[in-house]
């Protein structure tokens, strides 16, 4: 099989997190807990998160608000910073707390996403409540969790999914 150009390989993440989304929309269905997205980036996946689930607190981490004007979160919810700084301020009001959280803080370049990928196998569990699902575009050491096969839809090996134990 040749190799994915950047269009595939972007086309296929967007095709599977839409489909994660979708099964893990059913997975936490009635319950209770916020979720947290790691990488607002331009704000779609967000917009997604807060027109499916208007019930949910949900947290936006990222170094700086680049989201278009529609696709922002309230600025309650929005915690800029590097992630590896800002997500440990909330273990105290978010840990344990976490349903749902996607990651979405890949990029082209592999030595930046191993260390990205090991930064948020770090300091995300503590947010995650028992049996909460974990969404990343990048694969994360998450030794305690089992790992999800992708739903319909989601090309393999375009996303990742990881459930906590209960």
């Amino acid at each position: 099989m040749a190799p994915r150009s950047r269009l595939e390989k972007t086309l296929f993440r967007l095709q599977a997190q839409h489909a994660c989304l979708a099964w893990a929309f059913q997975a936490i269905e009635g319950r209770p807990g916020v979720v947290a997205e790691l990488g607002l980036g331009h704000g779609r996946t967000y917009d997604h998160l807060r027109n499916l689930l208007p019930d949910r607190e949900i947290y936006v981490f990222d170094r700086a608000n680049d989201a278009y004007p529609d696709c922002r979160p309230p600025d309650q919810y929005l915690v800029l910073g590097d992630v590896k700084e800002t997500v440990p301020v909330l273990y105290d009001k978010l840990g344990g707390k976490v349903v749902l959280a996607n990651t979405d803080l890949g990029s082209f370049d592999k030595a930046s996403n191993r260390a990205v990928a090991a930064m948020v196998s770090e300091v995300l569990p503590p947010l995650m409540a028992p049996g909460g699902i974990v969404m990343s575009d990048l694969e994360l050491n998450l030794p305690d969790y089992e790992r999800v096969p992708l739903p319909a839809g989601a090309p393999a090996d375009a996303y990742c999914l990881y459930r906590k134990p209960a």
